[in-house]
């Protein structure tokens, strides 16, 4: 029997080893810092519910999820990251800042079933980072605020809150605080200017007499469960601007299990599947195996869209990439 996997919803696991404190007490190398970058600062600023004080332009980061990576990218600082760990999929960034990924350590790229980070507290401490990007769940904000190194996580992986809808704003929003980290404003005002334009394009793109429905799944490989997006998710946003009608736009839950007898109830003109690796092909056949899957319209029609989940969720600039995806798919 094949086990159900839940796609990733962003509270990252790790490996339970004991703290090493004196580890950055005893190092002979402190994190580098630039005078003159502390000119402007401090500067503080709020990340998930937590208020967080820079003296200065973060000089040693570390990366724990790849979410972060086009941000930092597009304002020029991915080269201060002295390590990073986890999965990074080629797919999800230009040749540019894959040149500047292989120039960064992988520590480990260790992950589970799920997709959560294995890594330990000690390891990440090692690097010396002034700053990490990524929750782990032994790598709290406030138990590396201990040996004074900050953290910053994207918004989307905050929270569950229904009351948390996620849009292209949001997005925005974070290249704004990642500005103000780095003392980059005018390069994150010039990115949100060119991923504000892109949305605009493929808006302009879809045919005004749009009236399509959709769906967002992502189902289980081999057999098992199916589990669909809401309105809590990146997922509902996207179709809207790609101009579909979201089958599941009255449920606010991010992710949830539905049932074969739900999806052919809703029937939607068109799916989009997402999964985190793997063949594209045995994802489509995942969906085409559940019961009364040939009675959908999405399948009748090949109607079917298979992409790599952060093209979608959370809310990053690469679901603008996905939102163009879907557009350059769907529309004439």
């Amino acid at each position: 029997m094949t086990r159900a996997i839940r796609p990733p919803v962003y509270k990252t696991g790790a490996l339970g080893l004991a703290a090493a404190l004196i580890l950055s007490a005893c190092s002979n190398q402190p994190a580098a810092t630039d005078p003159a970058a502390a000119a402007g600062y401090p500067v503080t600023v709020e990340n998930c519910g937590d208020e967080i004080t820079f003296d200065a332009a973060p000089q040693r980061l570390m990366l724990l999820k790849s979410a972060s990576v086009p941000a930092l990218h597009e304002l020029g600082v991915l080269d201060r990251a002295v390590a990073r760990a986890g999965a990074f999929p080629q797919a999800y960034f230009d040749d540019a800042t894959l040149a500047e990924l292989d120039d960064i350590a992988q520590l480990t790229s260790d992950v589970d079933a799920t997709g959560h980070l294995q890594i330990s507290r000690e390891v990440v401490i090692a690097q010396e980072p002034d700053l990490v990007f990524g929750e782990v769940e032994n790598l709290s904000r406030n138990s590396l605020a201990q040996v004074d190194i900050n953290l910053l996580e994207e918004p989307a992986f905050c929270s569950t809150s229904p009351d948390t809808k996620p849009d292209f704003e949001s997005i925005y929003d974070q290249l704004r605080l990642y500005g103000k980290v780095f003392d980059k404003p005018d390069e994150a005002e010039t990115y949100i200017t060119e991923l504000q334009d892109r949305v605009a394009a493929a808006q302009a793109d879809v045919a005004e007499n749009e009236n399509r429905t959709a769906a967002v799944l992502y189902p289980t490989v081999g057999g098992g469960t199916t589990y669909a997006y809401g309105t809590g998710s990146m997922a509902h946003p996207q179709l809207e601007a790609a101009g579909f009608t979201n089958v599941f736009e009255n449920t606010s839950e991010r992710v949830f299990e539905v049932s074969s007898e739900q999806l052919l109830g809703l029937d939607p003109d068109i799916i989009i599947l997402l999964h985190t690796d793997g063949d594209p092909a045995d994802v489509e056949n995942a969906l085409r195996d559940l019961p009364g899957a040939s009675d959908l319209t999405a399948v009748k029609n090949d109607q079917v869209m298979t992409q790599l989940l952060n093209f979608t969720e959370p809310a990053t600039p690469l679901s603008v990439t996905g939102l163009e995806h879907i557009v350059e798919e769907f529309q004439p």
